[in-house]
């Protein structure tokens, strides 16, 4: 992945070399510098990556971040083992959950019962909140393929090729939005008050939820984790002044069976 201090390098020599013409269509050089700028992403990032150490994410950085820096080599690095990185997306959140909980269950199969009962009544759970079947039947299908291949234990190198098959991949994530969109829009009554401008929770869900790229907040951790029954631990690294990043458990007072960790705008999967 390019590194957050070569982006930043590529900036700054972009800006300094900016000059204005006034009959150029700056909204296509806009467009079509996005366009290069996400090709550049695809190119160079897996969906799902190989585990890393905190040293190499360390070095994404800038010398001068030294915020990030720090926590990442004073605190992070004493209580988890590496970290795997997810392409950013928008759909980061999703793909880092899907993953690690998925390799978890490969090695530790206490849970693939429950997890494999729930997952395969949940379109039926959809369909009954007013989800067409025929939309959400081959994405369904796909995510018990991908359920399925963990029941028959497939090697954790099949599992990382399906996550970065890019079809594969994104029919799992859709697959978890919708999730997401069922369980808020059957408990509106709860989440209402987490949503802003006088949206219906069905508005929120076909705006902010359902889409592909669109990021994910609390709202959507708590509606995925209580949807499948699989509590997660979130180490948020901000730039708040102390050397802690801060943990949060979804639900709280849960035993997490996953962390992840949260950089503004991102989610990335850590290893105790």
């Amino acid at each position: 992945m390019t590194s957050f201090r070569a982006c930043a390098n590529s900036n700054r020599k972009m800006a300094e070399e900016f000059v204005f013409d006034p009959n150029k269509n700056y909204d296509e050089a806009t467009m079509a510098q996005l366009r290069e700028m996400e090709k550049e992403i695809v190119d160079n990032q897996k969906l799902i990556s190989d585990r890393v150490s905190f040293d190499a994410l360390s070095e994404e950085y800038a010398k001068e971040d030294e915020i990030y820096r720090t926590k990442i080599q004073q605190d992070l690095k004493n209580r988890y083992q590496c970290v795997r990185k997810t392409r950013g997306d928008g759909n980061c959140f999703f793909r880092a959950f899907g993953f690690a909980y998925l390799e978890k269950l490969l090695n530790d199969r206490t849970d693939l019962e429950r997890f494999r009962d729930v997952a395969k009544q949940s379109k039926a759970e959809l369909v009954s909140l007013g989800f067409p079947e025929f939309t959400i039947e081959d994405f369904h299908e796909t995510f018990m393929d991908v359920v399925t291949k963990v029941e028959n234990r497939c090697s954790l190198d099949e599992l990382l090729e399906t996550y970065n098959d890019q079809g594969l991949s994104d029919y799992i994530v859709v697959y978890l939005r919708l999730l997401v969109s069922g369980y808020l829009q059957k408990e509106a009554d709860f989440f209402g008050s987490f949503v802003e401008g006088g949206r219906t929770m069905k508005e929120f869900c076909n705006q902010e939820v359902e889409p592909m790229g669109k990021e994910s907040d609390h709202i959507h951790i708590i509606a995925l984790t209580s949807s499948l029954g699989v509590p997660v631990r979130v180490e948020y690294m901000d730039r708040a002044g102390t050397d802690k990043c801060n943990s949060h458990h979804f639900p709280e007072d849960s035993t997490p069976l996953i962390t992840l960790l949260y950089r503004p705008g991102h989610y990335d999967i850590l290893y105790s």
